[in-house]
């Protein structure tokens, strides 16, 4: 068998070993000057010089944002089903309840219209998740938030870089969330970034992921321990010189997928979207739903391709949460994705091989 091509590949280098280094021989490795760095650069590379602040996990930077922007018992915050179950666990630890909407299954976002049907009068906020690096349509969720008086949030834990109608992700809602996991586009080893809209959420921000002080022993409010180290900040200031150049090459890994592919469905752009393809998810036809499985093994075992399903089970039917919801399209979503590599450490010939193996793996079972 060739060489195994894994679903994802995290890319740390010689500069990145070289700022971790830098920061240890320091001896300041705790929160300091590497994380205001950090968050003043990702603030002009991606969120147009809104304020932004590092926290230690992108789900500490959605439970702070929620919680900084006065989400709590009582209030429901519509989300989509078909996401990681972070989006929900957030807004559940704030003691508020998640309410799950379908996703349209052409960009596997958000559907407008089913938001706009779960609206009560105890929403205060939508939060859609930008997944697999497609943008939300947030001129309509915007529009639904307007018009009921609602706050909009962003989950962009997948969409470092990505744009909707020109205009970048984690700028519209009054907070966003982006992940530094490993395997995400970029990566600060582990990490999250929030963004803000306005200064006075963007300083409970900082309080909440600080003990509730911005001064020593002068504690403000109950808060926590989330803070980003300059350890991981370093990782991060490096990544995010390189993070441009990766997300070029996935989209022409991801052109090559689109006009190679066979027998699967393959993401489909929105008019005004920018895709930065944190996944390169596809979708078989309904029929090999239940096929799915040995597709996949096939693909791992005979063909050296790494794959990966997200999401199998929608959030709202895990045990954890165990809610019905009419969510059709989600379900049919679950039953039928697959993501394949793209991570652009991928070469021409990794990519000729995944096609090769998509193709045949497929047809053979549709057979």
């Amino acid at each position: 068998m060739p060489e195994f091509i894994p679903a994802a590949k995290p890319i740390i280098g010689d500069e990145e070993r070289a700022a971790v280094d830098r920061v240890m021989r320091s001896g300041m490795v705790a929160q300091g000057p590497e994380v205001k760095a950090f968050e003043d650069e990702f603030a002009d590379a991606m969120v147009d010089g809104r304020t932004c602040v590092a926290v230690n996990s992108g789900t500490s930077g959605l439970h702070l944002g929620l919680l900084a922007a006065g989400i709590g018992p009582g209030d429901e915050v519509i989300v989509p089903a078909f996401t990681f179950a972070a989006t929900g666990n957030a807004v559940a630890l704030t003691g508020a309840t998640p309410v799950f909407a379908d996703i349209e299954l052409d960009s596997y976002t958000l559907d407008p219209a089913d938001v706009r049907a779960k609206v009560t009068e105890r929403t205060r906020a939508v939060m859609p998740v930008h997944l697999y690096g497609h943008p939300a349509r947030m001129d309509e969720l915007q529009a639904i938030a307007d018009q009921h008086s609602l706050l909009l949030f962003e989950d962009a834990a997948q969409a470092h870089g990505a744009r909707w109608q020109d205009r970048p992700v984690g700028t519209f809602g009054t907070f966003a969330m982006f992940s530094l996991y490993p395997t995400k586009n970029m990566t600060s080893g582990e990490g999250g970034m929030v963004t803000l809209a306005d200064e006075e959420t963007a300083r409970r921000v900082r309080l909440l992921r600080n003990q509730g002080m911005e001064v020593q022993y002068q504690n403000e409010l109950v808060g926590f321990n989330n803070r980003m180290t300059d350890i991981h900040a370093a990782i991060g200031r490096v990544q995010l010189t390189k993070v441009g150049a990766w997300t070029r090459r996935r989209q022409e890994i991801a052109a090559r997928f689109d006009a190679e592919l066979t027998g699967v469905t393959t993401p489909v752009v929105l008019p005004g979207a920018e895709h930065v393809y944190h996944q390169y998810t596809v979708r078989l036809p309904e029929s090999l739903a239940p096929a799915r499985a040995d597709i996949l093994a096939r693909l791992k075992e005979e063909f050296g391709v790494g794959t990966g399903v997200y999401y199998p089970v929608p959030t709202n039917e895990l045990p954890s949460f165990n809610v019905e919801a009419d969510l059709p399209n989600t379900r049919v979503a679950a039953a039928t994705v697959f993501s394949i590599p793209v991570h652009p450490s991928l070469t021409d010939e990794d990519v000729t091989r995944v096609v090769a193996a998509v193709n045949t793996v497929v047809a053979e079972a549709g057979a």
